[in-house]
């Protein structure tokens, strides 16, 4: 663990200081400082948009402070305005307890709750919010804000100006989030308030309630968002967002997305989403200029934030998937993998009893799979050379295909030339 009066250096290096109050950096230096991150239950998983303030709090606590991350199941029955262009859909109750419950775990993966000195600490925003009674709200909290600076905020300020407006209901949300930060200070001495840029506004307005209620300080400090060298927004591919639950975007998907990182943007994510150290970055910043076609700052890339998120297991079932998509044998490859990896490539369901001994003629194999647009062209794809079974190439044309060629008795996977490949999934009796 680094000192204390390590971190803001820390973010410093990294890039991740985009903003913050006067005197945050002293006050990170002289004292052990309690401070937060909000994360609103919107989906069932937090997504990678979200690993970069998760990370922030990972750091602080190993600089020696305190992280206090807020899974807002108050909040989230609002909805924050901020970067969005339109209304929210607003969440049932149960959907957001689903929500928040798959929440928890992930932020579990990356703070220590049992450490002795400086544990990390995890609390729902509905637990004060839900309870507010709206006339002493109005009176005690809604006094210390103007219209004027709840206009000028940009998010609200976007929303005013486009065709559908922004109600009432989000235009409220800068106070509940002023509010959290004024119970967090109360109950925990938090003060320090972490979030994406975007969030300046709130975190600016949640210190000088606090400064205005409790004559007390308090700070933010706001992390640049994250974009790519591209113009695409990060997080976002063909596919849709990519999450930190598995069951919503498999290990090898998300060991891929950080493998194919453009080379522009791979030193910045090093140092955003690892705890790789300075030279380290600095060691793979230099490689990739000296030998970018070997990727292996992206590979390092690819590695590190997979086992933080999913653990080493993953790594080494989404390289051994990354294998098989790449020419690899697929000799000790299980069924799963092949799925997972060729899950876009065209299938064709072959019953299992076509396959029973003596087995079925490959060419008829490759005819019936679209492969090929009959069994003589087939055979002479076979005989060029062209056609393989399982990665290894077809030398017979007149051979014949069984069950125990399949793979965990399960799929076969023929290939014609380099890339046009085709999985034939084998189907029991029902």
């Amino acid at each position: 663990m680094t000192t204390a009066s390590d971190v803001y250096r820390e973010f410093e290096w990294r890039g991740m200081v985009y903003e913050g109050t006067e005197g945050v950096r002293d006050a990170l230096a002289r004292e052990k400082v309690t401070g937060y991150i909000g994360f609103d239950p919107t989906a069932a998983s937090l997504h990678v948009g979200s690993l970069l303030p998760l990370l922030a709090l990972a750091r602080l606590q190993r600089c020696g402070h305190h992280p206090i991350a807020i899974a807002g199941g108050g909040t989230g029955m609002i909805g924050d305005p901020s970067g969005k262009t339109q209304e929210r859909q607003l969440l049932s109750l149960e959907r957001i307890d689903e929500n928040l419950r798959g929440i928890r775990g992930q932020l579990e993966r990356f703070l220590d709750f049992d450490s002795p000195t400086n544990p990390a600490r995890i609390v729902n925003n509905a637990d004060w919010l839900a309870k507010l009674n709206l006339m002493e709200f109005l009176r005690d909290i809604g006094k210390h804000f103007t219209v004027n600076g709840m206009l000028a905020k940009e998010s609200v300020r976007r929303r005013i100006e486009s065709e559908d407006g922004i109600s009432y209901t989000e235009f409220t949300y800068s106070l509940l989030q002023a509010y959290d930060f004024l119970v967090l200070f109360d109950r925990y001495g938090c003060t320090l308030q972490m979030g994406g840029s975007d969030q300046w506004g709130n975190i600016v307005a949640g210190a000088d309630l606090i400064r205005k209620l409790r004559g007390g300080r308090a700070h933010g400090l706001v992390m640049p968002l994250v974009t790519t060298a591209s113009g695409v927004k990060f997080g976002k591919t063909e596919a849709g967002a990519v999450w930190l639950d598995p069951a919503l975007t498999s290990d090898f998907q998300f060991y891929q997305f950080w493998l194919n990182t453009d080379d522009r943007d791979t030193p910045k994510y090093l140092k955003y989403f690892t705890f790789l150290a300075e030279g380290e970055v600095a060691a793979l910043e230099r490689e990739l200029g000296a030998s970018p076609e070997k990727r292996v700052a992206q590979r390092e890339l690819a590695r590190e934030v997979t086992r933080l998120v999913r653990g080493p297991e993953a790594v080494e079932r989404a390289e051994r998937a990354s294998a098989i998509l790449f020419g690899g044998s697929l000799a000790d490859a299980k069924a799963d993998e092949v799925l997972e990896v060729f899950a876009d490539v065209p299938s064709t369901e072959v019953e299992a009893s076509r396959l029973a001994a003596p087995g079925l003629a490959i060419a008829e194999l490759i005819a019936l799979t679209g492969l090929a647009a009959s069994k003589g062209e087939a055979a002479r794809a076979i005989k060029g050379g062209g056609i393989y079974l399982n990665d290894a190439r077809v030398a017979d044309e007149r051979g014949r295909v069984t069950l125990e060629q399949a793979i965990d008795g399960r799929l076969l996977v023929l290939r014609k030339g380099q890339r046009n490949r085709h999985v034939v999934k084998i189907a029991r009796g029902r």
